[in-house]
């Protein structure tokens, strides 16, 4: 298959719509990151994103609108769910409501919720729009890698196995939409993102989030939301995070990078902006202020990215506080890594 990347337009969305219509695959960007995107009213279709991305069936998708008319096909809608979309729609905010049967079961995992959001991306809100359906879209990568936030991402990883790649640019908050499951008393955050615990909390007063947000699901414990696999957003290298004071990381970092180096490895740090003159000699990758989780978050997959076209297999992280933004990137930052971390302490001690 002929994989094109064709710059957002008018025409470009009218060809993205007629594919989409006869059952194909179309990436496009949303202001999270790229998705990969079917009718999600087609099984076949959304079977073939499974195809395409190499992704376990039972790993559910979100579901993308344009307007909320389309829910009433989709989902069962209560006033606590409309008082989020009020607050936080269009946006990156993923909301898990019970299914129709209009939704194949394929999209939702076998679950009886739907996971449905409302993108702000003007291309992906104007695609959607042109198109009229629902669009079952997780992130446009093969599964496990880093999400794409470019085109460019997408292009090399799905490059022959998709018709058409939508260059919208690079994506605003770099990491996915937070998933929220309103169907319990307390409503539960699945997965963190943007769309902070505390930004809810001001609308809708106590919200929880999942301990599997900073652990693996455990044996026989099923993924209520995309993102909860054990290992995930992973590049080809080893991630390790090291944790710690400030002071003894950077320490660690350093004395971690040389020992594998010495160890024959193509070793580097991914550390703070504040780090990087201190760890010159160890291939620092910035991943901008510790003071702006939101600059790490816009980075971070571009980060894991580019570790992969420099062939490291070594790689020993910062990690910020999992706080606010910080416990979406701390999310990413875990599984990305399988959970491996290193005390910064123990590193100083035994060198």
């Amino acid at each position: 298959m002929n994989t094109r990347v064709l710059a957002a337009s008018p025409a470009t969305l009218s060809t993205a719509a007629e594919l989409l219509a006869s059952g194909q695959l179309v990436a496009f960007p949303t202001e999270t990151v790229y998705g990969l995107g079917a009718n999600a009213l087609d099984k076949d279709a959304v079977l073939s994103i499974f195809a395409a991305k190499d992704r376990p069936a039972d790993n559910p998708l979100i579901v993308h609108i344009w307007h909320r008319e389309q829910l009433k096909d989709i989902c069962e809608v209560s006033p606590l769910a409309e008082k989020l979309m009020d607050a936080f729609w269009p946006g990156p905010l993923t909301l898990l409501m019970p299914r129709k049967e209009s939704i194949p079961l394929e999209v939702t995992a076998g679950l009886p919720t739907v996971a449905v959001r409302m993108p702000s991306h003007p291309v992906a809100a104007e695609l959607l729009r042109v198109c009229d359906l629902p669009i079952a879209a997780p992130s446009a990568n093969r599964s496990g890698k880093p999400s794409p936030t470019t085109a460019q991402h997408v292009f090399t990883d799905m490059d022959g196995r998709i018709p058409l790649i939508i260059d919208g640019g690079s994506c605003d908050v770099g990491l996915e939409s937070t998933v929220l499951d309103i169907n319990q008393p307390t409503p539960c955050i699945l997965r963190p993102g943007g769309v902070t615990q505390a930004m809810l909390e001001r609308v809708i007063g106590p919200v929880t989030v999942a301990g599997s947000v900073l652990r693996p699901l455990q044996k026989g414990e099923k993924a209520l939301s995309p993102g909860m696999m054990y290992k995930h957003y992973s590049p080809d290298g080893q991630v390790s995070l090291v944790e710690g004071a400030e002071a003894h990381v950077v320490a660690a970092l350093r004395e971690l990078h040389h020992q594998a180096e010495a160890n024959g490895h193509r070793a580097c740090v991914m550390c703070f902006s504040e780090h990087v003159a201190d760890l010159a000699d160890c291939h620092p990758h910035d991943l901008g202020s510790q003071a702006c989780p939101e600059e790490v978050a816009r980075r971070l997959f571009e980060t894991l990215r580019r570790l992969d076209d420099e062939h490291m297999d070594a790689i020993f992280s910062e990690v910020v506080p999992p706080e606010g933004v910080g416990l979406a990137v701390m999310n990413r930052l875990g599984r990305a890594a399988a959970f491996r971390t290193i005390q910064a302490k123990e590193v100083i001690e035994k060198a």
